[in-house]
């Protein structure tokens, strides 16, 4: 059975878990929600899901590193889920994308994404797959970290559901079809 490991990006503790940063985190919960799974927080370097879907063994990973280790934790549950490079999709906030829209892609740089840069480091390759979240960069100069950690403003609560939904059924087809289908079908929603 082919396995997926699916890393949701975010930092752990109460006082991050509505912001815009932990919107990794907030699709896993509705990956788990949607197949009935529950997350066990007692495991190494994060809290871990399992599912089956379709023949796939699907791992979702929230790192408890804090994001700027994120590299530690997704190492360590490739190895113990013995999950190719490949099949491995990280899913983060995006700064330069509009509010809710996605990009899904086979490699690229951090853009200055500090989770990223961590799993860049400790797998030493760009090469893994991501699906970025927009998440807009409406904020005034100097602002970014704030904003970042800021938590979701009204209009973006309501629409936020109905883009996380997209991106767990983005997700779904990265492991039924594969990452170039499902670039084709997602990328231009």
């Amino acid at each position: 059975m082919d396995s997926f490991l699916i890393a949701g990006l975010g930092n752990i503790g109460d006082e991050y878990e509505e912001t815009r940063h932990n919107i990794g985190f907030k699709v896993l919960d509705a990956f788990a929600q949607k197949h009935k799974i529950v997350f066990d927080n007692r495991k190494r370097y994060g809290s871990i899901a399992e599912c089956s879907l379709k023949g796939k063994h699907i791992i979702l990973l929230k790192p408890s590193t804090f994001m700027n280790l994120s590299g530690k934790a997704i190492r360590y549950w490739m190895t113990e889920g013995k999950v190719p490079l490949h099949r491995v999709l990280v899913v983060l906030d995006d700064l330069a994308l509009p509010f809710g829209s996605l990009r899904l892609k086979s490699q690229g740089s951090d853009g200055g994404h500090n989770g990223l840069k961590s799993i860049q480091e400790i797998l030493n390759t760009t090469n893994y797959p991501r699906l970025r979240f927009g998440i807009e960069n409406n904020f005034p100069k100097g602002g970014q970290v704030n904003y970042v950690l800021g938590q979701w403003s009204a209009e973006e609560r309501i629409k936020l559901p109905e883009y996380i939904t997209k991106t767990v059924d983005t997700i779904e087809s990265f492991c039924l079809i594969g990452i170039e289908r499902t670039m084709n079908t997602y990328n231009k929603k």
